[in-house]
């Protein structure tokens, strides 16, 4: 189970991880990425597209490494299998950096084809009696109901609530941070658990803006109707991280409309944590700013 928080920064990131023995295991990696390489990702909408990547694979390092901490007095029973011994020999010290691209690899398979695939092949049972342009609005809106299913099915996992108590923490330290209250349980449970940077809220975002951008994709022929979806997944990302953003960064009421789905839904996919949850996310928050100082005035809470 994870049993931690990450916070990133302007140049790092950290993890804080409740350890078997109750305490808290904390770690820092400097942010690395796409951005940092190349120039050209570091351009609107381009930067969503790399911003999207790297989120893919931070978050499985991260998820691999808190489940690491949590667990390390949990002894290993049993030899290693012939799979594992053969990936072993193969990539050596180089095989959690192997698992790590091969999780991020399948899930975004796993992504492209239960959220664009799917809708494209469900759509295609409408198209004798909707027009092409009205297709990508009937995809579009397959493809929320399936995210939303879900969302609501793997809320009910008591894992996954647990996890979900942490992502609350997380939202609420950093609202906290962002009224510029002292870090400390009591004020941080005042504040809400929702926050407009979410990457829930992103995900969301990305199906609704996949609507308006495939509504100028008219096709009845299901190959090119799929392909043009793989092909403007990274645009679509792209613009959705902009857009997000931008809300994250004003109050108009044309911002406050375009949060309002994403916000609904974390009232699914973060829970009040308790006081720990709540330390636990406080001691990452702390180790940013003790690396950043005053060059860290906002942490990222973004996809």
């Amino acid at each position: 189970m994870i049993e931690g928080v990450m916070m990133r920064g302007k140049t790092i990131y950290a993890m804080a991880v409740r350890n078997p023995e109750g305490g808290i295991t904390l770690e820092e990696k400097n942010c690395t990425g796409l951005a940092k390489k190349y120039k050209i990702f570091t351009f609107p909408i381009f930067r969503g597209m790399a911003a999207f990547v790297d989120s893919l694979i931070t978050g499985t390092k991260i998820m691999m490494r808190s489940a690491e901490i949590a667990g390390e007095a949990i002894e290993e029973e049993g030899e290693p299998s012939k799979i594992e011994k053969w990936i072993m020999d193969k990539f050596g010290d180089k095989v959690n950096d192997f698992i790590i691209y091969v999780s991020v690899f399948f899930s975004i398979i796993m992504s492209v084809a239960l959220f664009f695939m799917l809708p494209v092949w469900l759509g295609s049972f409408f198209k004798e009696i909707i027009p092409p342009w009205g297709l990508g609005v009937i995809e579009g809106l397959i493809r929320i109901g399936i995210f939303l299913i879900y969302i609501f099915a793997i809320s009910k996992m008591k894992e996954i609530q647990r996890v979900f108590q942490y992502h609350g923490a997380e939202h609420k330290t950093i609202n906290c941070f962002e009224r510029e209250l002292p870090l400390t349980v009591e004020n941080v449970k005042t504040c809400t658990r929702l926050h407009k940077r979410c990457g829930t809220s992103f995900l969301l975002l990305v199906m609704i803006i996949s609507m308006v951008v495939l509504f100028f994709v008219q096709t009845d022929n299901i190959m090119l109707r799929l392909l043009s979806r793989i092909v403007l997944v990274p645009f679509i990302a792209g613009l959705s991280y902009e857009v997000i953003k931008w809300a994250g960064s004003s109050e108009s009421k044309i911002v406050a409309m375009v949060s309002y789905p994403g916000l609904c839904l974390q009232k699914i996919t973060t829970q009040e944590p308790d006081g720990e949850q709540i330390e636990t996310a406080i001691a990452a928050m702390k180790k940013v700013l003790e690396v950043e100082g005053d060059n860290s005035r906002k942490i990222e809470e973004e996809p």
